[in-house]
């Protein structure tokens, strides 16, 4: 494009720049990106003169590139945003596994049903029913410091069988009914 060529798309560009403008302020409701929208769609249109060659209404050309350039911008803005690298993304996973759950619940329940009936009876009570020592006593029908006896020999063969049989997923060394 000629230097009076160039003048002449100039001169009908600054025509039209105040309603290229107020088009883009209402597209991109922010001043500070609607003008860039108008500076990309100024520079689009001065960089592609061979386009205005069949050109007859320079007005509907304008805003018809001002809204593909919006429309392009707004999909970039949108696809870059959602690509970050793989190194500084973190993963937020919306809920934790469960499958060590269900395996320390398959082994607690293994451990449970190899200990004496009466340990695991009271075991029971205290640990999963939140019973009182005298409570238990008083439902099975023993002296409070059997209760307290078997409920100590249970949680310590429960231990002992968690930490030291099949589980892997025993967490913290600590056990629920301890």
């Amino acid at each position: 494009m000629d230097a009076t060529a160039m003048d002449t798309a100039w001169t009908s560009l600054s025509e039209h720049l105040a309603g290229i403008r107020r088009y883009a302020r209402r597209m991109a409701r922010d001043p500070a990106d609607a003008d860039d929208l108008v500076q990309e769609c100024l520079a689009r249109a001065l960089s592609r003169p061979h386009l205005w060659i069949g050109v007859r209404d320079v007005r509907a050309y304008l805003f018809a590139m001002l809204r593909h350039t919006h429309v392009d911008l707004a999909f970039r803005s949108r696809r870059d945003r959602d690509t970050v690298p793989l190194d500084d993304a973190t993963l937020d996973v919306p809920c934790a596994a469960t499958q060590p759950h269900a395996l320390l619940m398959r082994d607690l329940n293994r451990c449970l049903d190899a200990l004496p009936s009466e340990r695991r009876h009271v075991l029971l009570l205290v640990g999963l029913e939140g019973m009182t020592y005298q409570e238990v006593a008083d439902q099975v029908g023993i002296p409070i410091g059997t209760v307290m006896s078997r409920l100590s020999r249970g949680r310590e063969a429960l231990r002992r069988h968690m930490l030291d049989g099949e589980s892997r997923v025993w967490p913290d060394d600590r056990c629920w009914a301890c």
